[in-house]
């Protein structure tokens, strides 16, 4: 029995033994009475009875031992802005944000609601809800007016942070116009509005007795001392809304204990990162690894930070890499969409910088494709480590543990259960898969420490959107379809509703994604299933070529899109054969990199787009038009 297989066993059958071992990597003003309450199933409590504040592990304890440290680094190319603060300095403004909090009225429990482009004032935001024992909800600076209205309603928030723009290739975002309209379309609108003004937005109107100035207020309380409030284990840290197939969004209640010790083992075992070293993660605060891999996990860790405005190619496709050499970052983050971007990309970019200090990517996001993770593992010379995790669980549920053991890497897959996830992979039927056989991926609970409590006012929905597909026994559906080889390895090959039914055979989108990608010209690949009379779905590609010129005749394209359906027979076999290959210049994402799977499949089936508030480059969707119109 290997090392990591060993240490993952006893994470299941001597749950709180272990449990109680890694708790030990936080500070805890009271300890924990029980370590694992699992009397009310799927309900359950992780260091039950135990006090601790998620801000004084991330930035107290630190700033007590090393206060020059670096702690948070802030980087916008966008208006040409760096700043470092160490962990004292990050610790005097987190306080100063808690005073004007406790000013505006915010007590324990309330919601605060940060809706906030990538700069520092975000990290204190964020930080500040923590020490005082507030709920945060941040919400992707970038939703429209509708959707960041629904989540005002269903966490109903005292106050709001914003700020009066963003920035994104150069440009002002303005903000400020859709806090208030989204403030008018909401049922319970916060009391109070803080605005971090930035310069950005001249002249933006401010709401009488609601808005306040983060600048007058921070003069205000420049000298404030805020002791943390110690919370009971159990007690929420923030809400995360996670938009689901069907109505309105969920929000993740994320607890404060479990989430603390999830974070501080998964720096130490998954990231191997540590006192001193930086961590530089590519998302954004608005969604999940934002909270955890970039403000919450490399502080826990004693890491520095780093918090990026900015794109991948501005000024230049050597940005990140730069960023990566001035600060010697150890350990990265990124997404599968962001290294395909890379790829486009001339490879010199890479060659530039010196890497030396960097010790292992990590991506997740999205499935890896093998192509992609060959190419960038061999780019950088370093290994490229795929994991999988979902929003609701909050940290990674397939990993390979490096900190464990440093076990081979499979291209294209996340490799194995991490420690605490009894995961498993599931028929339809609630049996079992064996080796190489596609089921769903699923956790026996109860889920362990960081994944979600609960749904946000909603108990009834956590049970029915995650505990209702397997009964018998209770099992936790993820909603996506994976595989587990005759090794252990597992892949995910896309979600149950990213199926496409041909003629009665069911294949996942990420299958023949795969086949596609192996053809050399081919960058990037989308596929949808699309409505057929004949057989009730066909495969429909939307590929990115490398070089344009491979597809700037008609006769071109169709020899490209011929050897491509080759490609794919020869893969998976005539039943998965696209009915189309198109080829176009970029495809739909939202500003996070995800696909936007749903809004191509609608246009190809001469449907409407659909919600299209988080989109990048909304000229791709013309494209797709245009490639279907040929």
């Amino acid at each position: 029995m290997s090392k990591y297989t060993e240490f993952h066993r006893r994470s299941i059958e001597d749950r709180d033994a272990f449990w109680a071992e890694q708790g030990k990597l936080v500070h805890w003003n009271k300890p924990a009475e029980k370590i694992c309450d699992f009397s009310r199933p799927p309900f359950v409590k992780w260091f039950k009875g135990g006090e601790t504040n998620l801000c004084y592990n991330a930035v107290d304890r630190h700033a007590a031992k090393r206060p020059d440290d670096n702690a948070l680094i802030y980087i916008s190319t966008e208006t040409n802005e760096e700043k470092v603060y160490s962990f004292a300095e990050l610790q005097r403004e987190v306080e100063r944000m808690a005073a004007i909090y406790q000013d505006l009225g915010v007590k324990r429990g309330d919601r605060v609601l940060i809706y906030m482009p990538m700069i520092a004032e975000a990290c204190f935001a964020m930080l500040a809800c923590a020490r005082i024992g507030a709920i945060h909800s941040v919400v992707f600076g970038g939703f429209a007016a509708g959707s960041l209205a629904t989540r005002i309603d269903d966490a109903k928030p005292v106050l709001m942070v914003s700020s009066d723009a963003g920035m994104r290739n150069g440009k002002p975002v303005p903000y400020k116009h859709l806090v208030d309209e989204a403030c008018k379309l909401a049922e319970f609108p916060p009391a109070k509005v803080l605005i971090i003004d930035r310069g950005l937005d001249k002249g933006f109107p401010r709401v009488e007795g609601r808005d306040v100035d983060y600048a007058e207020l921070r003069t205000k309380h420049l000298d404030a001392a805020v002791p943390v409030t110690w919370l009971e284990s159990s007690e929420p840290s923030y809400i995360l809304y996670t938009s689901g197939t069907t109505g309105k969004p969920k929000g993740v209640q994320r607890d404060t204990g479990g989430y603390s010790v999830a974070l501080a083992a998964s720096m130490k075992n998954i990231f191997t990162g540590g006192e001193g070293e930086t961590m530089f993660s590519t998302s954004d605060i608005g969604w999940v690894v934002g909270h955890s891999y970039i403000i919450y996990g490399p502080l826990l860790a004693g890491m520095a930070t780093i918090m990026y405005e900015g794109t991948p190619l501005r000024p230049d496709a050597g940005i990140w890499w730069q960023i990566v050499e001035k600060y010697k970052v150890t350990v990265m983050f990124s997404a599968p969409t962001a290294v395909r971007v890379l790829k486009k990309q001339d490879p010199a970019f890479l060659k530039k910088h010196d890497l030396s200090s960097l010790k292992a990517l990590f991506l997740a996001g999205e499935p890896l494709d093998e192509t992609s993770h060959q190419w960038i593992m061999e780019e950088l010379g370093i290994p490229v480590i795929d994991n999988y995790w979902q929003t609701e669980t909050g940290w990674p549920m397939l990993a390979v543990c490096r900190g464990v053991e440093d076990s081979k890497i499979k291209l294209g897959s996340p490799a194995f259960p991490v420690y605490g996830f009894d995961l498993r992979i599931y028929r339809e039927d609630g049996t079992e898969c064996g080796a190489n056989e596609k089921g769903i991926v699923g956790i026996v609970p109860p889920l362990p420490p960081g994944c979600l409590s609960t749904v946000w006012g909603q108990d009834d929905r956590f049970v029915s959107t995650y505990f209702s597909l397997f009964t018998d026994p209770v099992v936790y559906s993820s909603s996506d379809w994976g595989i587990k080889d005759e090794n252990g390895y597992h892949t995910i090959l896309g979600r149950m509703d990213d199926v496409i039914n041909v003629a009665g055979h069911r294949l996942g989108t990420r299958e023949i994604e795969e086949a596609v990608q192996t053809h050399p010209a081919i960058a990037e690949v989308a596929v949808v299933g699309v409505h057929d009379e004949l057989k009730g779905q066909m495969p429909m590609a939307f590929a990115v070529v490398k070089d344009a010129s491979t597809v700037d005749t008609a006769e071109k394209r169709a020899v490209l899109e011929k050897e491509v359906m080759k490609k794919v027979d020869e893969s998976l076999g005539a039943i998965a054969r696209p009915g189309r290959v198109l080829f176009i210049n970029g495809l739909p994402k939202t500003r996070s990199g995800k696909m936007l799977r749903r809004s191509i499949q609608a246009l190809a089936e001469g449907r409407d787009a659909g919600d299209l508030t988080t989109i990048d480059d909304p000229s791709t969707l013309d494209q797709i038009k245009a490639a279907l119109a040929k």
